[in-house]
């Protein structure tokens, strides 16, 4: 399938995060299909060191997660982890810590919305790869010619988070309309279980919102986000930096219990 998804995400081919195998949900192809209870409905999470998250969620994700602006589109996403491919909030068995935020982004999987290229509609798809979907499921993805409860409640979920998607997107542009994004970067440094400190690594180069640029804007360009309702989302990411050694911690001590080699 090669049908973009909204706001110029990767196409559904497989290359959007988590996806592997994207279908538009119909009820010819997948009358029988549903999911599933598994023990570890997230453990696709384990290679994920960030996850996009929407400036509605800044606030609760701030309490976990540094949240940061990656890429050209500078995408908010809340670090997971400080080295690609390990999440630190998922444990050896694929649950995700009771205690720590999870992201619409995750809870909206198995399914994602695309675009339709033939008109302005959105089209809900489900990962028929997903291993909680299956030809013999605890709740179908259709009640008889209709979709199931549990479909229709997806479509709503998936439609906030469309919504919520949008709003990302305009916070963002009145964000870098204000000049306000200032490249960051953090690093840190291994110790052994000796204490010996090991050589600086750098863990990423970022956008962050500039607090002096906030704080030097004139007072109606201030005033004007103010009056959006941004100012909550701002002080939420800046605060949520101070999560960079949390997340760092997390690290050294689950690489402080690995066999020495």
């Amino acid at each position: 399938m090669s049908t973009p998804a909204p706001g110029g995400q990767p196409e559904l081919t497989g290359q959007v995060m988590f996806y592997k195998r994207p279908e538009p949900l119909s009820l010819e192809k997948h009358r029988d299909l549903g999911v599933k209870q598994i023990a570890a409905p997230f453990s696709f999470l384990r290679t994920a060191h960030a996850v996009p998250i929407t400036v509605s969620e800044f606030g609760v994700a701030a309490t976990c997660f540094p949240i940061i602006f990656v890429g050209a589109e500078k995408t908010p996403v809340a670090v997971m982890g400080v080295r690609q491919n390990e999440n630190e909030y998922l444990d050896a068995a694929g649950q995700p810590d009771p205690d720590a935020y999870l992201p619409a982004f995750v809870r909206r999987y198995p399914f994602v919305f695309a675009a339709d290229p033939g008109s302005d509609r959105l089209l809900l798809c489900v990962d028929t790869a997903a291993e909680m979907v299956t030809t013999n499921p605890d709740v179908k993805f259709f009640d008889g010619e209709n979709a199931s409860k549990f479909t229709q409640d997806a479509i709503e979920f998936c439609k906030e988070f469309e919504r919520q998607r949008r709003a990302t997107s305009e916070f963002v542009e009145m964000m870098d309309s204000a000049s306000l994004f200032e490249q960051k970067s953090v690093s840190f440094t291994p110790r052994d279980a000796q204490g010996n400190a090991g050589p600086t690594q750098k863990i990423a180069d970022y956008w962050a919102i500039s607090e002096d640029g906030l704080n030097a804007l004139p007072e109606a360009k201030f005033n004007d986000i103010r009056n959006t309702g941004a100012l909550a989302a701002i002080y939420a990411h800046m605060v949520s930096l101070m999560n960079w050694q949390r997340v760092i911690q997390r690290t050294m001590r689950r690489l402080s219990t690995l066999p020495s080699a």
